[in-house]
């Protein structure tokens, strides 16, 4: 079932994603633009879709806020793998924005993608004005200084400080750099509907740390075919990470341990949650 409706999702936010940016012409970064945003598990967009079903919000709507995470991620990935970022030369099994074209436009295309999440954000597809400027208000706040950008400041810093990160430092870390978005992700649906957001909120959360954990233990156990990326960079750094601080069965017992929070977390949906459950056991079962 989870996979259905994931595909699903993944192909009505593509879709959305090439209608708007057709208008916008061949030029190269907007190539690049297409190229960064093509592809991927879509989870996101999956937690934004799912969320909104769950409070009677239906696809038609909640499709503009799904398009705007995705396009926003892409933005974050372009940007993250930069010489100047993490260096990195394979994204999804293809090569990165600066590498397929070069770093100015990777820099152009990830400004234009992150500007774009918020211009569909702010159409009035996505419904009434106050919904819409809250939507935009979170995920700024989400990906900014208070979230993903100051994540991956830290993790920049830690990379050249003198003592590694302890356990509360990097799960700190994440859950800006990688959770803040996952969260506001997941709570798109009560927030369209005026309603309450604390069982979302607390499921995002498990479910964010759970998924950079299942990272951590890819970069040690995966290959880079089927990751789509290169492996085994923390280790060679010499970086904290989850799995170095808790070794690899301790950090899969912790992934474990916060999905059955994530699933606990779901109570007040019922069976109507199913589908979230089942993301949640993807989360630490993927093999990308």
């Amino acid at each position: 079932m989870f996979q259905t409706v994931l595909r699903d999702a993944a192909s009505r936010v593509q879709a959305h994603l090439d209608a708007v940016m057709a208008p916008m012409g061949d030029v190269p970064v907007v190539d690049a633009m297409r190229y960064a945003s093509a592809g991927g598990k879509r989870l996101r967009a999956f937690l934004v879709l799912e969320s909104a079903r769950l409070h009677g919000i239906g696809p038609e709507q909640a499709i503009w806020a799904a398009a705007a995470v995705e396009a926003l991620h892409a933005y974050s990935l372009v940007h993250d793998d930069l010489p100047c970022m993490d260096d990195d030369d394979l994204r999804r099994g293809l090569p990165t924005v600066h590498r397929q074209w070069d770093e100015a436009t990777a820099v152009l295309a990830g400004d234009a993608l992150q500007s774009l999440a918020f211009e569909l954000l702010s159409r009035p597809e996505m419904g009434e004005a106050q919904q819409r400027a809250d939507l935009v208000l979170g995920m700024a706040r989400a990906v900014g200084a208070q979230g993903m950008v100051l994540g991956q400041a830290l993790d920049i810093a830690a990379e050249t400080a003198d003592t590694p990160l302890t356990l509360a430092q990097i799960t700190e870390l994440q859950a800006g750099k990688t959770g803040a978005l996952i969260e506001w992700s997941a709570t798109v649906g009560p927030v369209m509907a005026g309603a309450d957001v604390a069982p979302l909120r607390a499921y995002s959360r498990a479910l964010g740390l759970a998924f950079q954990i299942a990272d951590d233990i890819l970069d040690v156990e995966g290959d880079a075919e089927t990751v789509g990326k290169a492996v085994g960079k923390d280790a060679e750094a010499g970086k904290a990470t989850f799995v170095s601080l808790l070794g690899l069965e301790g950090a899969k017992a912790r992934a474990q341990a916060l999905i059955d929070e994530a699933c606990q977390a779901l109570a007040p949906y019922a069976e109507e949650a199913e589908t979230l459950r089942e993301a949640a056991r993807f989360v630490i079962s993927r093999q990308s």
